[in-house]
């Protein structure tokens, strides 16, 4: 391999790393950083707000659809793929988080008892994040590293397999239900606040549905299985043990 494919791999694995992982750490703390603010009144604010979150919307949920990614195919090598995203996705998300403008309007504060629990469940939903994420390490890719690590390797990249472990017993999408919970704990909501858990709640379900045409697209049978027995994104059966296994399945 030559140099600059070399350098061009590492570059494009180091862009995923930053933006992919720093831009959602910038949304975890939106609530607390706002990086322009201009003052704005709500009639200003709330639509401004409202684009940048469909922007987002129509970036995130678009690009990963499976006839964009056939389009991109030719003219993105495709160990790029996945690393591609992953930058478009944080540079999107870090715009939005930038150019998120404060709403003055407060709408309500949580006092006492009700706002060390809503602390607590957005603390848990926090560690929850991270574990299902690091569950995903083996079996999901979503910075797009692992095609690009085994073309620097020059060998084959095999996609992994389907495995149900972890939190993923309990829900198809903990990683989904973890984001809603932290939404949904703001301890000061203002106007602003309240549209984004909102859209932000509409696009998470809307998203999950469409995400899981593709998985049932790609697991086939196996993956409807894991539908009908684990929900979606509220653990309201308990955990379900799949046989008190995990779930392995090759790609069909």
């Amino acid at each position: 391999m030559n140099r600059p494919t070399r350098v061009a791999d590492f570059a494009m694995l180091t862009l995923s790393v930053i933006l992919g992982v720093g831009s959602v750490v910038m949304f975890v703390m939106l609530q607390s950083v706002h990086y322009l603010p201009m003052r704005w009144p709500d009639s200003f604010v709330l639509p401004w707000d409202a684009l940048l979150s469909l922007a987002f919307f129509a970036q995130h949920s678009g690009m990963v659809r499976r006839s964009a990614r056939a389009r991109l195919a030719a003219v993105i090598p495709t160990h790029y793929q996945g690393a591609a995203y992953a930058i478009a996705s944080g540079i999107v998300l870090a715009l939005v988080v930038v150019l998120w403008q404060p709403s003055e309007t407060r709408l309500f504060v949580l006092p006492g008892v009700a706002r060390r629990i809503a602390q607590a469940l957005s603390a848990l939903a926090v560690a929850t994040f991270v574990l299902s994420a690091l569950t995903l390490r083996r079996s999901f890719d979503p910075l797009g590293l692992g095609p690009i690590r085994a073309h620097l390797r020059g060998q084959a990249y095999r996609p992994a397999d389907f495995v149900v472990r972890g939190p993923y017993l309990w829900v198809r999408h903990p990683l989904y239900s973890c984001i809603l919970v932290m939404l949904w704990t703001n301890l000061d909501v203002t106007a602003d606040r309240l549209l984004l858990s909102v859209m932000w709640t509409i696009w998470i379900w809307v998203g999950a549905v469409l995400e899981e045409r593709d998985l049932v697209a790609v697991f086939g049978d196996v993956y409807r299985a894991y539908q009908r027995q684990v929900p979606m994104l509220v653990p309201w059966r308990g955990h379900v043990t799949l046989a008190g296994q995990e779930v392995v399945a090759g790609r069909r």
